[in-house]
């Protein structure tokens, strides 16, 4: 089966993960890849709104994407440490099926 859990990406991968505290171009995240295929990706929620407003900023460029004030606005009324992660249900069936796809 080789399981293997990745761990810490470029937090231009996930924005919404918290930074890591020792490497600030790095993300709090994990995956486990099981036979070369990622059944549950997580990581730590960033709870910090000004960090999160100039990630979405960083991550939308020059394109005229549409920055989520509403979620920005919720942010900076409080939100607590948070975390989680979610398992592909498909790709979980696939692995205990054999299923090639």
């Amino acid at each position: 089966i080789d399981p293997l859990f990745v761990t810490h990406c470029p937090k231009e991968l996930v924005p919404l993960a918290k930074q890591n505290r020792e490497d600030n171009s790095l993300v709090d995240v994990f995956e486990l890849i099981i036979n070369g295929v990622e059944i549950a990706p997580g990581y730590t929620e960033l709870n910090d709104p000004l960090v999160q407003r100039q990630r979405l900023y960083e991550q939308a460029g020059e394109e005229t994407q549409k920055i989520d004030e509403e979620f920005l606005l919720a942010l900076e009324h409080g939100m607590p440490p948070a975390g989680g992660f979610g398992i592909g249900i498909d790709r979980l069936s696939m692995l205990l099926t054999g299923a090639e796809s």
